[in-house]
C-alpha cells in the first residue's frame, strides 16, 4: 500500500526530529538542550522539535539555543488528553491519560499551546496535566498533531488488533485538527534486533520486549493500511529522551530516581531494555524506515510549514491606574514633587537638583510605570504595618527614597544613582524589596487583587543534580549501602560562593576521591554515572521572590501551573525565560524576598506597643544609639541581622562599630575574598594615623571607608575618577570583573592602566591601582546593598539593645518552627538574665509573650526554663504552644478559644478532662494532648504520668458529652442531661523517673525544663572551652575546635573496606545537638567510655552533612571533676594538636593575669611583626596585649594593640618559638 505524501516543498532531503525529550521531561528525559542543539548542528539537520511531557519549561532556553546555531526550533508539546472530560477525576477510570504529540505551526499556535498546558494543570491535573478533546477543539488553531507514541490514543485503539476503532480514533483528531494538521506517527524501536542479538535476557524482560515487538508489528500494519484509506500522511519519530547512544544507562538511573526503584529491579518501568531513544542521525533514521522512505520525508515537510517568530527582550509594561489626561511619567512627578516637599520642607537645592536628574534619567528609560508599581504595593505594605526593605543597587535612588520604597538617603550615604540605572546602559535595572516573610504572602494578594489573578504569577524554579546530590541520587538507584554513598558524597567540596564543583574538578583536587574512583569499581561506576546526569534539573520549585505582572491575561506570555502540593499559581517559564533581564519574553520582574529578620523587627515593635504603649518608627530612630554599639562591641550578636556567627561576631569586637559605616563595611567585607581588608580597617579604625588614600582624588568616595576600596562603587568611581571612564564603560568593566574572563580582564587592564596614566598616574602608580583593584573580581559589594542591610543590622541591633524582653520573644516566635533556634535563644536569653516561663495551657499563647515575673509565685518562678538567679529584667517570656512539635495553629487556636481569653478573667482548664471536653477534639486530638502532656505544658493539671493514664478515658468522655450534645438531648422538663464539664480522675501514681521526662522534653521542646544530672558538669566543662556547641556555625567549617557536650546517641557501625568499628555520636548541651563521627582509630581508644549520659571533651573539625554542621572527632576524653585534670591538657598533647586554629584546649579555672607584654627583638623586621600578628590574632580572647618595640638605644616603644588575646601554653610556645624565650610576661593591672 502506498503512504500519502504531502506536497509542500522540503527544506533539503533529511530529517527532523519532531518527538522528543529533554531534562525538562522532569526524571525522564535527560537531554540538556545545548549538547541537544549542538549534536543538531553536527549532524546537519536543519531543525528540531522539543515535545516534553505536558510541559513547556524549557521552550525559549531551547528556541534561543536554535536561533543561535541557525537551526529552526520547533515548540511543541507531548500533552495528555483525558479519556473523559479533563475535569474528571476518578480513580482507575481518570488515571492513565492518553499521549499526543503537538507542535505550534506560528504564533497562534504557541499561544494556544501555551494555553492548553495551562488549562491542563490548573484545572485538569489528576497524577498528569490532562487536556481532553473539547479544549483541543477550542484551541487547536495555529496547531500541527502526530497521533502519538505507543501510549496514544491510536495506537492504544488497536490493542484488540481492531483496526476500526483506531480509524474512528483517527477521524476524530483529524475533525479536530483539520486536514493538513495531523499525522500518522510511527516509531521502531527495533525490539526484533534487540531479542536477536541478546542471549541471556531475563525472561520477564523477554517476554515484555516479545509482547511490544507483536504491538509495534500490529502499529506498522494499522498505519500502513489506514493511512491512503483515509489520505493521511505518515510520520516518522523516535522518542528521543538522550543526546548519544552511551546515555542509555544514565537515562534509566534518572527513571529510577523518579520512581523509586532500584536499577536492579525487573519489575519497573525499564526503558534501558530498548537503549536507542537517543538523538539519532539522519542515515540512522533513514535506515530504520527504509520500507517506508516517506515517513522520513515528511518530517522536513512538517518543518517547512512552522514559522514562528518570537519577540524576546523587549520589556512588557503591565497596566497601572493612572488618572485621566496624565502619563505615567507625569504621575510619577506629581507623586515625587508632592512627597520631596514632606520629606525636605527647606527645599535642599543640592537634593532638588539630584532629584530631577534622576527623574530624566527615568524619563528616558521610559521606567516611571515600573516604579509606580513597586511604590504603591510597598507603600500599602506600610499602610499595613508589614517591615520592608530594599536590597541591591536600588537604594542609590533618590526618587525611591522620596516615594518611600527604601528607607536610606542616598545623598548621605554617598550611593551613586548611576549603579541602580545610568543613561549609558541599555538593561533595565531591578528593585528587589524584601517583605518580611510571615506577611508576604499579604503583599502578593495585594498585587493579584489590584491587577487580577490572571495577569500574576509566581515565577518557577528548578533544582538541578549537582554533584553531591547526584552522587547521592545514584548511589541510592545502585542500592549502594547510604553510609558508602555518604562517604564518597561528603568528599566532594561544598559549593563556594554558590557554585557547585563539578566532579571532574572534584577527582582532580581530592586525591581520597580520585583513589576511590581508581580502586573500587562500584564507585568508579558511582562516579561516572552521576557525571553524566550532573547538573540535569531535577525539581521544579516556587522562586523565592519572583513575581511577574502582565498587561493581558498571563498565558497570553508563559503557560502556568501550581506549585508541588500547594494552590500558589507559577509560570512554566523561569527568570531566565521570563524576564526582558536575560533576553527571555520580556515580562517585567517583581522581586519580593521573605525576611525573617524583618518579621521579627515587625513582631518586636509589635510587642513593645503592647507592652511599654510605645511606639517605635523603626526609619526614625536615632542612628547613634549608644547602647546599641555598645552589644556590638561586646559581641552579643545573637539573632541580629547579618551579624551572627563566631567569626563576624569576633571582628565586631575588635572593631567596637560606632557608626552604620562601620556595620556597612563588615557586612561588604565578612566574605571569602575581601575578607583579608577587615583586619586593616580595623586598625585604621583605631589608628586614624594609618589612614591614608592611593590618590587624593580618591578621598572624596573612600573617606567613610577609612581610604580602603570596600565596595563595588568604589572601584567605579576610581575608573571614573581616576581612569576617565564613563558610566558606561565602568559598567562593563565590573561586568568583566564579575565574569573573571581572562581575555577580557586583559582589555579592561590595559584600557585601565591607559586611562590612569592620562589622567596623571605614572605607569607604575596605575599599575599598584589595578593591583588593588583586582581582588574586586567576583567579590564586589555593592555600597547601596550594604547600606541597606546595615540599616537593618542596627535596627536589630537597636532593638536587642534597648527592648531586649520584647526582641527576644519576637525572635522566638519567628523560629517556632526550628527546634535547634529555639534553644540557641533559649541559651541567649540565660546569658542576658531574662528568665523564660514553661509551656502552660493556661497561660501560654500562639507565640512567645511577655509575662511579668514579679506577679509569679517562687514555685513558678522555679520553674523557669533559663534557670536564671540574677534576674537583669522585671519581665519573663512565656513560651509559646506554636514551638511545641506536633502542636499545630488550630489546635491551638481551639485551645484559645476554649480558654475564653477575650474575657479579661480568662476560664482556665481545672484539669485534663476539662480541657478534653471544653477543646474542639476534631482539632485538638489524641497526638497533639500527647505532645502537651509531655512537653510538660499540663503540669499545672496534674503529673504526666497520670495524665497520659487517663487520657484516652478524658477523651472519650469528651467524645460522648460532644455527641450527645450534637443530639440535642435534653432532660424531662427540658433541662439539659450533659453536665458542664466531665471529671476524670487522676491517678495516685508516681511520676515518670527523670530520663523519660527529659527525653519527652528534648523531644518536643527542644531542650529540657528539668535539669538534666550532667548539666552541672557540663556546665564546669564549657566554662573552660573556647566553644560552646553553641558557637558552631558555617563560619567555622574546617576549623579545629575543642568543646564538651554530653553524649545522647552512639550508633555503631562496621566500615565496609576494613571491616572496622566506628560511630556515630550524638553529643548535646542540653539544648542543641550535633553529630560526631567517630572513625575507627578514635573509636577503638574511646569506645569504654562512650556511652549515652556521659560528659566528654571533644577536639574535632567542624564539617557540614547534608546541611548539618557536624564534627570530624580526633580525640575524645571523658571529663570526670575527680581526676580529670585540664592544666596538663596542652602538655599532652602534640604540638600540632595543641593549636587547634589558634586557640588553646581549656582555659584555667581563673587567671588572675590581666595583660601580656611581648617584647620584640632588635633585629625584628616587618616580616616577622606580621608573624607576630597573625599569631596573636590567632589566640583571640580579653586578655589586653602591649608590644615592645625598640626605639633607639636601650629604649623600648610601647604600643598597645587594639585586641585581646588568651594567654595558653600553645600561645607561649609559638611565640616564644618566633621571638626566643623569655619575650613574653604576664604582669597584674593595677
Amino acid at each position: 500500500m502506498d503512504i500519502v505524501k504531502v506536497s509542500a516543498p522540503t527544506l533539503m532531503p533529511n530529517f527532523v526530529h519532531l518527538h522528543g525529550h529533554t531534562e525538562y521531561s522532569l526524571l525522564d528525559g535527560i537531554s540538556k538542550i545545548k549538547k541537544l542543539v549542538k549534536k543538531v548542528k553536527e549532524m546537519g539537520m536543519p531543525a528540531i522539535a522539543v515535545t516534553d511531557h505536558g510541559v513547556m519549561y524549557g521552550v525559549i532556553e531551547f528556541y534561543k539555543a536554535c536561533l543561535e546555531a541557525e537551526i529552526k526550533p520547533i515548540i511543541g508539546c507531548e500533552v495528555y488528553v483525558a479519556k473523559r472530560s479533563h475535569k474528571d477525576k476518578e480513580g482507575k477510570v481518570d488515571t492513565e491519560p492518553y499521549h499526543l504529540t503537538l507542535l505550534a505551526k506560528n504564533y497562534d499556535g504557541y499561544k494556544n499551546l501555551m494555553k492548553l498546558t495551562s488549562i491542563a494543570h490548573l484545572e485538569g491535573y489528576y497524577y498528569k496535566p490532562r487536556v481532553d478533546k473539547e479544549l483541543l477543539k477550542q484551541l487547536h488553531e495555529g496547531i500541527m498533531a502526530l497521533s502519538g507514541c505507543p501510549g496514544g490514543e491510536f495506537a492504544e485503539s488497536l490493542k484488540e488488533e481492531d483496526f476500526s476503532k483506531g480509524e474512528e480514533t483517527v477521524k476524530k483528531y483529524l475533525e479536530i485538527f483539520g486536514e493538513g494538521n495531523f499525522y500518522l506517527e510511527l516509531q521502531d524501536h527495533e525490539y526484533k534486533t534487540i531479542l536477536k542479538n541478546s542471549s541471556n535476557l531475563d525472561p520477564k524482560v523477554k517476554q515484555d520486549l516479545e509482547r511490544m515487538a507483536k504491538f509495534q508489528n500490529i502499529w506498522w500494519q494499522a498505519v500502513k493500511e489506514l493511512s491512503p484509506k483515509l489520505g493521511l500522511p505518515v510520520v516518522a519519530t523516535n522518542d528521543y529522551h538522550y543526546v548519544q547512544e552511551d546515555d542509555a544507562q544514565a537515562q534509566d538511573a534518572v527513571l529510577c530516581v523518579q520512581t523509586g526503584k532500584f536499577i536492579k529491579d525487573i519489575n519497573r518501568l525499564r526503558m534501558i531494555d530498548t537503549p536507542n531513544l537517543y538523538l539519532k542521525s539522519p542515515e540512522e533514521m533513514s535506515q530504520m524506515f527504509v520500507d517506508l522512505p516517506q515517513a522520513v520525508e515528511n518530517t522536513n515537510k512538517i518543518a517547512d510549514q512552522v514559522n514562528l517568530e518570537l519577540t524576546l527582550g523587549k520589556p512588557i509594561f503591565p497596566i497601572f491606574d493612572i488618572p485621566q489626561n496624565l502619563s505615567a511619567m507625569a504621575y510619577l512627578r506629581q507623586i515625587c514633587d508632592e512627597r520631596f516637599k514632606q520629606k525636605f520642607p527647606t527645599g535642599d537645592p543640592y537634593y532638588r537638583e539630584r532629584l530631577d536628574y534622576e527623574m530624566s534619567v527615568i524619563e528616558s528609560k521610559n521606567f516611571a510605570v515600573y516604579i509606580l508599581i513597586v511604590s504603591d504595593f510597598i507603600n500599602w505594605a506600610h499602610s499595613q504595618g508589614i517591615i520592608t526593605n530594599t536590597r541591591g543597587s536600588a537604594a542609590g535612588s533618590l526618587v525611591l527614597y522620596v516615594l518611600g520604597v527604601t528607607n536610606i538617603d542616598p545623598i548621605a550615604y554617598m550611593l551613586p544613582f548611576e549603579r541602580f540605572m545610568n543613561p549609558l546602559r541599555p538593561k533595565f535595572p531591578d528593585i528587589d524589596s524584601d517583605i518580611a516573610d510571615d506577611r508576604r504572602d499579604e503583599v502578593i494578594r495585594y498585587v493579584m487583587n489590584k491587577y487580577g489573578h490572571d495577569k500574576v504569577a509566581q515565577i518557577i524554579t528548578f533544582g538541578t543534580m549537582m554533584g553531591r546530590a547526584a552522587i547521592r541520587d545514584i548511589g541510592r538507584v545502585l542500592g549502594m549501602p547510604y553510609g558508602e554513598v555518604d562517604r564518597i558524597a561528603k568528599l566532594i567540596p561544598p559549593p563556594k560562593q554558590g557554585f557547585h564543583q563539578s566532579l571532574d574538578d572534584a577527582l582532580k583536587e581530592v586525591s581520597d576521591l580520585n583513589q576511590f574512583y581508581k580502586e573500587d569499581p562500584q564507585v568508579k561506576t558511582l562516579i561516572d554515572l552521576a557525571k553524566k546526569v550532573e547538573g540535569t534539573v531535577r525539581h521544579a520549585s516556587v522562586h523565592a521572590a519572583g513575581l511577574v505582572i502582565s498587561p493581558t491575561e498571563m498565558t497570553n506570555y508563559t503557560p502556568l501551573q501550581r506549585e508541588s502540593n500547594g494552590d500558589k499559581i507559577i509560570s512554566q517559564y523561569d527568570m531566565f525565560s521570563i524576564s526582558d533581564d536575560y533576553e527571555g519574553v520580556g515580562l517585567i520582574k517583581l522581586d519580593l524576598l521573605g525576611i525573617r529578620n524583618l518579621s521579627i523587627l515587625g513582631h518586636a515593635t509589635q510587642i513593645v506597643k503592647q507592652n511599654r504603649g510605645i511606639t517605635v518608627d523603626l526609619d526614625s530612630i536615632p542612628v547613634d544609639d549608644q547602647k546599641a554599639f555598645e552589644l556590638l562591641a561586646k559581641g552579643e550578636t545573637m539573632g541580629l541581622f547579618q551579624l551572627e556567627g563566631s567569626g563576624m561576631t569576633r571582628y565586631l569586637v575588635e572593631l567596637k562599630p560606632t557608626s552604620i559605616f562601620d556595620i556597612m563595611v563588615m557586612v561588604a567585607l565578612y566574605r571569602p575574598g575581601p575578607m583579608n581588608i577587615i583586619e586593616d580597617y580595623i586598625a585604621r579604625k583605631h589608628n586614624p594615623n594609618k589612614i591614608t588614600y592611593y590618590d587624593p582624588r580618591m578621598k572624596e568616595y573612600l573617606q567613610n571607608s577609612l581610604g580602603l576600596l570596600v565596595y563595588q562603587d568604589d572601584v567605579l568611581y576610581t575608573a571614573i575618577n581616576i581612569a576617565g571612564y564613563d558610566w558606561e564603560e565602568a559598567d562593563k568593566f565590573r561586568k568583566a570583573m564579575g565574569k573573571k574572563i581572562p581575555a577580557e580582564m586583559a582589555k579592561q587592564r590595559d584600557h585601565f592602566i591607559e586611562g590612569c596614566i592620562v589622567n596623571g598616574l605614572t605607569k607604575e602608580k596605575a599599575e599598584g591601582l589595578y593591583q588593588l583593584i583586582k581582588p574586586f573580581e567576583g567579590y564586589g559589594f555593592n555600597k547601596a546593598h550594604a547600606a541597606s542591610y546595615a540599616m537593618v543590622s542596627y535596627q536589630t541591633a537597636y532593638m536587642k539593645a534597648n527592648f531586649p524582653v520584647e526582641f527576644m520573644a519576637a525572635v522566638m516566635t519567628a523560629e517556632y518552627g526550628d527546634i535547634d533556634k529555639i534553644a540557641h535563644a533559649m541559651e541567649e536569653c540565660k546569658r542576658m538574665g531574662i528568665v523564660v516561663l514553661p509551656p502552660d495551657v493556661n497561660k501560654s499563647k500562639v507565640g512567645f509573650e511577655i509575662e511579668d515575673i514579679q506577679k509569679l509565685s517562687q514555685e513558678e518562678l522555679q520553674r523557669q526554663v533559663t534557670n536564671v538567679e540574677a534576674r537583669v529584667q522585671k519581665q519573663g517570656i512565656r513560651f509559646g504552644l506554636s514551638a511545641i512539635k506536633n502542636v499545630g495553629i488550630s489546635a491551638i487556636e481551639s485551645i484559645l478559644e476554649a480558654r475564653n481569653l477575650s474575657i479579661d478573667s480568662g476560664q482556665n482548664f481545672k484539669s485534663l478532662a476539662d480541657l478534653c471536653s471544653r477543646a474542639d477534639n476534631r482539632l485538638v486530638n489524641r497526638k497533639t494532648l500527647e505532645s502537651l502532656i509531655k512537653a510538660g505544658a499540663l503540669d499545672a493539671l496534674g503529673s504526666r504520668a497520670a495524665q497520659m493514664l487517663v487520657l484516652d478515658q478524658c477523651l472519650e468522655k469528651a467524645h460522648q458529652k460532644a455527641k450527645k450534645g450534637n443530639n440535642g438531648q435534653v432532660g424531662l422538663f427540658g433541662e439539659e442531661e450533659i453536665s458542664d464539664e466531665i471529671v476524670v480522675p487522676l491517678p495516685d501514681v508516681p511520676e515518670w523517673e527523670l530520663d523519660q521526662l527529659l527525653n519527652s522534653e528534648r523531644e518536643l521542646l527542644g531542650f529540657y525544663l528539668h535539669e538534666p544530672p550532667f548539666q552541672k558538669i557540663l556546665r564546669e566543662v564549657e566554662s573552660r572551652c573556647h566553644y560552646k556547641l553553641a558557637d558552631l556555625s558555617e563560619d567555622l567549617v574546617g576549623q579545629k575546635v575543642i568543646l564538651g557536650g554530653v553524649v545522647t546517641e552512639v550508633k555503631r557501625v562496621i566500615t565496609k573496606k576494613s571491616q572496622a568499628e566506628m560511630a556515630f555520636v550524638r553529643l548535646s548541651d542540653g539544648a542543641i545537638e550535633i553529630e560526631a563521627v567517630v572513625f575507627p582509630t578514635t573509636f577503638q581508644a574511646s569506645k569504654e567510655f562512650l556511652e549515652k549520659d556521659k560528659v566528654v571533651v571533644v577536639w574535632g573539625k567542624v564539617d557540614k552533612r547534608e546541611d548539618q554542621l557536624s564534627l570530624v572527632v580526633e580525640r575524645i576524653s571523658l571529663y570526670d571533676p575527680e581526676t580529670f585534670d585540664p592544666g596538663q591538657i596542652q602538655t599532652q598533647l602534640p604540638k600540632a594538636e595543641r593549636q587547634y586554629s589558634g586557640r588553646s584546649a581549656l582555659l584555667p579555672k581563673e587567671s588572675k593575669e590581666k595583660e601580656v607584654e611581648i617584647t620584640v627583638p632588635r633585629n625584628c623586621g616587618v616580616e616577622m611583626l606580621q608573624k607576630v600578628n597573625k599569631i596573636l590574632r590567632g589566640y583571640p580572647g580579653k586578655l589586653k596585649v602591649a608590644l615592645l618595640l625598640p626605639n633607639g638605644g636601650n629604649n623600648l616603644k610601647r604600643m598597645d594593640l587594639p585586641f585581646g588575646i588568651t594567654h595558653s601554653p600553645a600561645f607561649v610556645e609559638e611565640v616564644e618559638g618566633l621571638l626566643g624565650k623569655g619575650t613574653i610576661r604576664l604582669t597584674k593591672l593595677d
